[in-house]
């Protein structure tokens, strides 16, 4: 069963096997919540795969039958984000790619700021060792 959700100026579905499906903006506001989260505790994981609207696997028979035949198929990018056991996902259009892109990065640049620096020396030493 599919459900239809209206969300800003695009049209979005939800399907009832993710946990539940939201608005692009929905989203990134609701993985910072994520980001703030993580930083006390607990490790956040983000998945980012095209996504084609299937909800199960093509039959085998179909298969062979498919890759013949070459239809247009407007392909989307499903995100999906955990933090222990709550999960949120989206689906992003190929029309607002970019649009989104410009506010999942800076969402990336405002809260990756835990991450630590490597240190070089390991690297060099590994150089000399090869040389």
């Amino acid at each position: 069963m599919m459900t239809v959700l209206v969300c800003s100026s695009f049209v979005m579905l939800y399907y009832p096997h993710f946990s539940f499906a939201l608005c692009l903006f929905q989203f990134l506001s609701e993985l910072t919540r994520f980001f703030q989260r993580s930083k006390t505790s607990g490790s956040l994981n983000i998945t980012m795969k095209r996504y084609d609207g299937r909800t199960r696997p093509k039959p085998k028979s179909n298969r062979s039958e498919q890759s013949i035949s070459h239809e247009t198929v407007e392909y989307k990018c499903i995100l999906r984000a955990s933090l222990g056991k709550k999960k949120i996902s989206t689906i992003v259009n190929q029309k607002e790619v970019n649009k989104f892109q410009m506010a999942y990065i800076n969402v990336l640049k405002g809260n990756m700021d835990g991450l630590k620096k490597r240190d070089k020396k390991s690297a060099k030493g590994k150089s000399k060792a090869t040389q």
